[in-house]
């Protein structure tokens, strides 16, 4: 299936226009259709759930897993010489370094497969929603349907691993008020799968109790009574032919799980309130950090995929246009305790070894290049200058998409190892077989028990697990 058509210097407004078409035309659409079980042969799973902790905004691979030669800051140094801004630290692997700054987590790398030669495509125009669209679901867009997000595949093809809890969960992320939403929004869903399969969403980890509850002063009786409104409300309706019945049902069951949760005892996983004041402060008191810790709960309670994400919000937190050192150093902070924490505690909990964990990013981020070399993308840094005259010039700006790191936890990865690598010097791109997001994809599906090559037909037409099928898992990394 080939994308629309897209001009890299086309308007955002007519690429929404075409998602928003792309989204109007899963609810016409009829019940995807999957291929006949005999031709799809699933590999044996080596983990049940998995919990993706989303660095978004462009996680500079030099600032955190990958670290280069070490510049401090000199004003006057040429832009050339900034590989890395950060000094590398001993882990607990004798083969693998990282940034200063990721202490804990380079204790727990003996836990760890680093992939270090993940690549994305510059798709014309680097933006970042159109690589994290990318990333998430496999597919660039925008496509001619609505494509499943990542963690909709997973509900979709494996169920959930307890009835009551939700297959899909998104932690952190708002999809309202936030620059670039209805891009968010074009990622953040189960696709032509329906809304059964789409995530629960909680920007706010602190309230997802809240999400499991009726709404304040509201009886569960009157609550319940929203299911039967709903039906009535989709029969009367004039728009009704416009929504086909497979999404209908689709977002009935939906609602039907969401009252099932409410009485259930699971749903008490939601609830950080019932953590001690030493658990929650072991995970920090940032979004992110308490969404590990949510993770943690949700997986142990059922849930099949939880992503966790330190927010995509443009020109903030990893997403470092200027004040770049600064920056990581303060994401650093926010994400190197939680991760540690959340493996460690996943570990305690005899979870670690059925539950992979991904770190990952939309693309990686360099002081001099916007892409690969060679690209003809708009460069986004504002560091125009080639020397350094000004601190907040000091880190990697550009978009950078020939070398990105990926860390895996648990879930049947080698424990300690690395692989792949990038070049010691700029270009710093990958010197070793590139992993593409498809082979990744592949990598993650193969590990949870899903053939890459599933498919199903949509309005009579193939839609794979990966971009035409053609995704290879990376079996060096699978102990």
């Amino acid at each position: 299936m080939q994308p629309l058509e897209l001009d890299p210097a086309q308007p955002r407004r007519d690429f929404l226009k075409k998602l928003s078409a792309a989204s109007l035309a899963a609810l016409i659409a009829r019940e995807p259709r999957a291929a006949a079980a005999e031709t799809t042969v699933h590999p044996p799973a080596t983990a049940d759930a998995c919990i993706l902790l989303w660095m978004g905004g462009g996680m500079a691979a030099p600032e955190t897993f990958d670290p280069k030669t070490y510049q401090p800051f000199v004003k006057g140094t040429p832009v050339a010489k900034i590989l890395s801004t950060f000094p590398a630290i001993d882990t607990a692997v004798d083969s693998i370094k990282i940034c200063q700054g990721l202490e804990q987590i380079a204790r727990v790398m003996d836990r760890a497969t680093l992939i270090r030669s993940a690549v994305q495509p510059d798709l014309g125009s680097i933006l970042h929603s159109r690589h994290q669209y990318h990333w998430h679901t496999g597919y660039v867009p925008p496509q001619t349907v609505a494509a499943p997000h990542l963690g909709a595949w997973m509900a979709k093809v494996l169920g959930p691993r307890n009835p009551v809890m939700p297959a899909f969960i998104n932690i952190g992320q708002r999809l309202e008020g936030v620059g670039e939403s209805e891009e968010l929004k074009a990622f953040t869903t189960g696709g032509f799968f329906g809304s059964e399969f789409g995530p629960m969403n909680l920007p706010f980890p602190e309230e997802a109790m809240l999400a499991v509850r009726p709404p304040k002063g509201m009886d569960p009786g009157r609550f319940a009574n929203r299911r039967r409104f709903f039906q009535q409300l989709v029969d009367r309706s004039p728009q009704r032919e416009l929504m086909s019945d497979h999404q209908q049902q689709s977002m009935l069951r939906s609602l039907e799980s969401a009252h099932h949760l409410l009485s259930a005892p699971e749903a008490k996983a939601f609830d950080l309130g019932l953590e001690s004041k030493e658990t929650r402060a072991a995970y920090g008191d940032s979004r992110f950090g308490q969404g590990c810790l949510l993770a943690r709960n949700l997986v142990e309670n059922g849930a099949r995929f939880v992503e966790v994400t330190t927010e995509y919000v443009p020109f903030l937190h990893w997403d470092t246009h200027a004040d770049g050192h600064a920056v990581a150093e303060r994401m650093h902070r926010e994400i190197d305790g939680p991760v540690a924490r959340l493996i460690l505690d996943l570990e305690e909990r005899k979870l670690l070894d059925r539950t992979l964990v991904i770190i990952a990013s939309e693309f990686s981020r360099d002081a001099m290049i916007e892409g690969v070399p060679g690209s003809t993308a708009t460069d986004q840094s504002n560091a125009k200058s080639d020397t350094l005259e000004e601190s907040k010039h000091y880190g990697l700006h550009r978009h950078f998409t020939g070398g990105t790191s990926v860390v895996m936890f648990g879930g049947g990865m080698k424990r300690g190892y690395l692989h792949g690598a990038t070049a010691p010097e700029r270009p710093l791109i990958a010197t070793t077989p590139p992993v593409s997001i498809s082979d990744l994809h592949a990598t993650i599906f193969t590990a949870m028990g899903i053939s890459p090559k599933t498919l199903f037909e949509v309005e009579q037409r193939p839609f794979y697990a990966t971009q035409d099928g053609k995704g290879v898992a990376v079996k060096e990394v699978f102990a």
